[in-house]
């Protein structure tokens, strides 16, 4: 069972910058597309991004674009959220996402994704 965690979320001020680990365990990540999302109180969970399994084709949602990278490094298994000019409508648990799959493709549907992290806490505010 492919296991993910996710570290790097914490208080950070608007303007900042933070950036988020997702580290899998169990199987390797060359055969997964990836994904974050994030769920703010109140609200129903929405993609950030994904990434596919060779990295080279991505997507962002248009709130974060020109703001967010995502990233991955297959031979540490780990996927990355670079998260610069924050605001206090990022505020959310960020989770990672991944899916098993013979395409090399970019995926922003959340039905897909099969294993998740358990969440890690962004908060922007001053």
């Amino acid at each position: 069972q492919l296991q993910l965690v996710e570290f790097g979320g914490g208080l950070v001020q608007p303007g900042g910058s933070l950036r988020l680990s997702c580290v899998a365990s169990g199987y390797t990540l060359d055969t997964y597309g990836l994904a974050w999302f994030r769920q703010a109180p109140g609200k129903a969970r929405e993609v950030v991004s994904c990434i596919s399994k060779g990295g080279d084709s991505v997507n962002y949602a248009d709130s974060v674009k020109g703001r967010f990278t995502i990233s991955r490094d297959n031979a540490k298994n780990t996927l990355y959220l670079q998260m610069n000019s924050l605001k206090p409508e990022d505020t959310a648990i960020y989770y990672c996402a991944a899916r098993w799959t013979v395409h090399n493709m970019c995926q922003m549907s959340e039905f897909i994704y099969m294993f998740w992290g358990q969440g890690t806490q962004v908060t922007v505010s001053s």
